[in-house]
């Protein structure tokens, strides 16, 4: 009997240790990307804003309100100056709502396409750098 439950504990530490290891290195959701309560999409008209500028999307250029925010999964550093960063798109973009594009050779982006971007981190605000999408960069130089 003991030894059936020493099997039953290391099978599901086993399939913990998977999904973990999973979410962590393959999922592209590692930048919190659930909308505020009540604060989605419900009878309000997407404002377009200027891209570059703070609470705006990348992808799709809609101004998000507080709490929303965009998904997207940052790197380990191996220099410690910047991170490399894969970004997704918002709520509305992702959602089909908006069209998705790259800003830098202005390809619509498809679903499982994302935009490569550097991420640097100062002590008060963050920078993130785009770099372009994963067709644009995919034989081009990250740096």
């Amino acid at each position: 009997m003991g030894t059936v439950i020493q099997v039953l504990f290391f099978t599901f530490a086993g399939v913990f240790l998977l999904w973990f290891g999973y979410t962590l290195f393959f999922a592209v959701s590692g930048g919190g990307s659930i909308p505020s309560p009540g604060g989605g999409k419900q009878g309000k008209t997407r404002i377009t804003g200027v891209p570059g500028d703070p609470r705006t999307c990348p992808v799709c250029s809609a101004k998000l309100e507080k709490g929303e925010r965009v998904k997207s999964s940052a790197f380990p550093s191996f220099t410690g100056t910047d991170r490399l960063m894969h970004i997704a798109g918002c709520v509305y973009c992702l959602e089909g709502d908006r069209r998705r594009s790259c800003p830098v050779c202005g390809a619509v982006l498809r679903d499982g396409e994302f935009l490569i971007a550097r991420l640097f981190e100062k002590p008060h605000r963050s920078h993130v750098h785009v770099l372009g999408c994963s067709r644009c960069k995919k034989h081009g130089s990250l740096f």
